[in-house]
């Protein structure tokens, strides 16, 4: 498919790497606006990631496929388009050259996509996206092989994001690595009167607290502190480090304010922060993160730096715990420590909801993704026997499902709010949980996390003893027979929900 696309790909003229002020005079003359923090505003046709309308194409594509191509390099010779170069990666051996082709009629977003990377270095790209936004026909093509990806009719700058990361992570697969939709970051606390730093990947669909659990400060003070690292995706090595790949955070807006997230909402009304589907008068500039008439899935496009306790790094030295955010309103509790084989079962299990990042017709209804991945390009139990491979390779790396919705269901039962959440991942840097064995499920409960009252979760507030049995075998009747279909997995995966 590279071929192709060297040979017919000809624009009108190409717009060579314009300088981030050209971008942003361009963005602002395509009907961008300035905030009364001074940062820009922007608003965009598509407002979410065209999932549905994505196509991973590996080997030869059809017809129909070779014909959209076609069309598409056809029209570009007409027209200019825009070319950026960054790079993906600071670790040598992992770093990947990164292009994007924009039609130069949407400047907006290669200034977004520029300022989501590294600055660009010689030599030809290992990753190429072409997006034509005009185009009356929604599609992404994704043609892994070749490293190309073709995204037609969308303007949301989240498309051009992920196409990068979703080839990076089936390079990593292909290298041995993994690939992880996941953030990172530190918690330095005592622990056995050490200061110590632990690592921490979080995992969770777009739009489910993942963001808002890494860039919480956990109200530790000197010396103890939190240092931030990713927010989106990382590279999980076979030794238990952990790859960054990004500049910039790709946060959520909706509902930001001072006081719940700090962190966030300074980093958002920075000048160099770019606010996309938000709300913004455009004569005063007031900006309502509030107002969700444009959409749920308003986003600011924030640089590291302007994110507190952020350091030059984006790589995690030692991943020492993986915490897979859910969201569960019934029976399940705040946290459960898992086995290294439940561990990659919750990998392969993905439990989460939907939420207005991927499909907003869907949001709120219960979902399960692979590894809370929908970027994964090829085998999804390659990715779970992997990723069970590095846990045996380093015992030490400990496995958590944490829930952020509620206890007792949605109607009557008990809110696990932020505050209960940032305290347990906290208590558990600190190794300062004490733990049961519960039986039925083969993963420990927590009996004590200290600042956290448990006896808000007492499942016996809520259902009668024979209702949670009902209700615990029927979640593990759904589990097994979700694994069930992934005929590659290694056997203890699944065996691991049969204790």
């Amino acid at each position: 498919m590279r071929h192709i696309f060297a040979t017919d790909f000809q624009p009108k003229r190409i717009i060579d790497n314009p300088s981030e002020d050209r971008l942003r005079e361009w963005a602002l003359e395509q009907g961008g606006v300035i905030t009364e923090f001074g940062n820009l505003a922007v608003t965009t046709r598509v407002r979410n990631r065209i999932a549905k309308l994505t196509e991973v194409v590996m080997g030869e594509p059809d017809q129909e496929d070779m014909k959209l191509v076609s069309d598409v390099l056809h029209y570009l010779r007409g027209k200019e388009v825009i070319m950026l170069d960054r790079v993906m990666c600071q670790t040598s051996g992992f770093k990947r050259k990164c292009r994007t082709y924009v039609t130069a009629d949407y400047p907006r977003l290669p200034l977004m996509w520029g300022n989501t990377l590294f600055p660009p270095e010689e030599g030809e790209p290992d990753f190429i996206a072409i997006m034509v936004p005009e185009w009356p026909e929604k599609k992404v093509l994704v043609f892994p092989d070749s490293g190309i990806t073709l995204i037609v009719g969308s303007d949301y700058k989240g498309e051009n994001k992920k196409a990068m990361l979703r080839q990076v992570m089936y390079w990593a697969k292909k290298e041995g690595n993994l690939g992880l939709h996941a953030a990172g970051k530190i918690l330095r606390v005592f622990r056995d009167d050490k200061l110590v730093d632990k690592g921490f990947i979080l995992f969770g669909l777009s739009g489910t607290g993942k963001t808002a659990l890494a860039c919480h400060s956990h109200w530790l003070r000197p010396p103890e502190r939190v240092i931030i690292r990713q927010d989106d995706v990382v590279i999980l090595r076979s030794d238990g480090s952990a790859i960054g790949t990004e500049e910039s955070f790709y946060m959520k807006t909706e509902g930001l304010e001072p006081a719940a997230q700090p962190l966030l909402y300074a980093a958002a009304i920075s000048p160099r922060a770019i606010l996309e589907n938000v709300r913004v008068d455009p004569e005063a500039g007031k900006v309502d993160f509030f107002d969700t008439t444009l959409t749920s899935n308003g986003r600011a496009m924030v640089k590291r730096r302007d994110i507190a306790f952020t350091d030059n790094e984006i790589d995690l030295e030692k991943v020492n715990f993986v915490i897979f955010i859910t969201r569960h309103h019934d029976i399940l509790p705040p946290i459960v420590r898992l086995t290294r084989e439940w561990g990659a079962a919750a990998f392969m299990l993905g439990e989460s909801v939907e939420t207005s990042a991927g499909d907003p017709a869907e949001a709120g209804k219960p979902r399960r993704v692979v590894g809370t991945n929908p970027f994964i390009v090829g085998s999804e139990e390659k990715e779970g026997n992997i990723f069970l491979s590095i846990l045996r390779n380093n015992p030490d790396i400990q496995c958590f499902l944490l829930n952020t919705g509620r206890v007792g269901g949605v109607a009557r039962g008990q809110k696990i709010t932020v505050r209960d959440s940032v305290k347990i991942i906290e208590m558990v840097a600190r190794d300062k949980v004490v733990w049961k064995k519960d039986d039925f499920w083969g993963y420990e409960v927590p009996v004590e996390i200290p600042g956290v009252d448990l006896a808000r979760f007492d499942l016996s507030s809520y259902y009668s003893e024979d209702k949670v049995a009902e209700m615990s075998r029927d979640l593990k009747q759904e589990r097994l027979e979700w694994l069930s279909q992934f005929h590659g997995l290694t056997p203890d995966i699944i065996n691991a929900l049969r204790p």
